[in-house]
């Protein structure tokens, strides 16, 4: 079956548009919308946990009978490191003191890694998703075939054609192709291998030639003639994030929309320091204080997040929004903020123009 049988046929998919799944910023509104405009609905549960994530499936499907992607995260479980995570505290404490509030004695891993998840697991065999995605690597195999066997499409998502090589070989059915445009975090498989930092055309053309698998192409897509020009690349669809943050049934709080809506969307910043893996962010106050300091000096993945979880949360209580983790990928000056069903028929709009000019 061709990539665009599979999302025609298999999912019932009627445009290649899929909602990226955005942890923390999709939500069962938005992912419903989609799907039932005709496009990819997704949802990011990776910090959900499989309670959580129980409550988002069951509220999207109350909203839509559409095909539903469901995220997960597939990193390493981070390793504590006690001196640079005190150290990493005592470095953010001026922070914490100028907004009145105490920061936390000590850094834990706030959410499960899919690898070491089987409640989550569990849950999608039980719920069976159309689609469930993998980002920051694969679980094990015995998790994949159970996924496939229980009739589920997978996705997983590719930096390079060596990711790209293990998704195929692991079984997975289509590849996203994520640029180095892409906002959010870097779906690497180890952050701290080099990073070719491939844009998201060379990729998807790259991808598409040698991997073997259907690709979708992610990364700054924030228009039609955008996803246009993917699939005359070979993508057989585009994944867009920024281009649906702005919605109204997205999560993104009210700093976030105005941080879009800003000079800030033109500077955007690949930054560690917010989670622990690199992630491309609005610039703000955060990626201002991090832009000097050295990838060792931070903690890993997700134990960094946990101090900039409660910087933010410090922060809004005062009115300051600028450390916040305002994801967003290179295209997002031209984000424009609608309701979901209308940027997805903007989009299709957009992309028949293209393909009769």
């Amino acid at each position: 079956m061709s990539g665009f049988d599979i999302l025609t046929e298999r999912l019932g998919i009627r445009l290649p548009i899929i909602q990226a799944p955005m942890a923390g910023t999709s939500s069962p509104a938005l992912a419903a919308a989609v799907s039932a405009a005709g496009g990819l609905g997704s949802l990011g549960v990776a910090a959900a946990g499989a309670e959580g994530a129980a409550r988002m499936i069951a509220e999207t499907r109350a909203r839509s009978d559409g095909p539903l992607n469901v995220n997960v995260f597939c990193h390493r479980p981070g390793i504590a490191d006690p001196a640079v995570e005190a150290a990493w505290i005592a470095r953010f404490t001026p922070e914490f003191e100028r907004l009145g509030a105490a920061p936390p004695q000590r850094l834990t891993a706030i959410y499960k890694s899919f690898l070491e998840d089987d409640a989550m697991l569990r849950l999608l065999l039980e719920a069976r998703p159309a689609v469930v995605s993998f980002h920051f690597g694969l679980p094990s195999e015995a998790a994949i075939s159970a996924l496939r066997g229980a009739g589920i499409t997978l996705f997983g998502s590719a930096t390079c054609l060596a990711e790209a090589r293990a998704l195929a070989r692991a079984g997975v059915d289509m590849i996203v192709a994520q640029g180095w445009e892409a906002g959010g975090h870097r779906g690497m498989f180890d952050p701290a291998a080099p990073d070719d930092r491939l844009g998201v055309l060379p990729l998807t053309r790259l991808l598409a030639r040698e991997s073997g698998l259907p690709v979708i192409a992610a990364g700054g897509i924030m228009d039609g003639a955008g996803i246009a020009a993917a699939l005359r690349l070979g993508a057989v669809a585009a994944q867009l994030g920024t281009a649906f943050v702005g919605c109204d049934e997205s999560l993104a709080d009210d700093g976030y929309r105005a941080a879009l809506a800003s000079d800030a969307a033109h500077h955007t910043v690949m930054t560690k320091a917010i989670s622990g893996r690199p992630a491309r962010c609005l610039a703000n106050r955060f990626t201002a204080l991090a832009a000097t300091v050295p990838d060792a000096a931070m903690p890993a993945y997700p134990m960094a997040y946990d101090l900039g979880k409660a910087l933010n949360a410090a922060g809004k209580a005062r009115g300051e929004t600028g450390f916040g983790a305002q994801w967003a990928g290179q295209g997002a000056p031209l984000s424009r903020p609608m309701p979901a069903a209308a940027v997805v028929r903007t989009l299709a709009g957009e992309l028949a123009a293209a393909h009769h000019g």
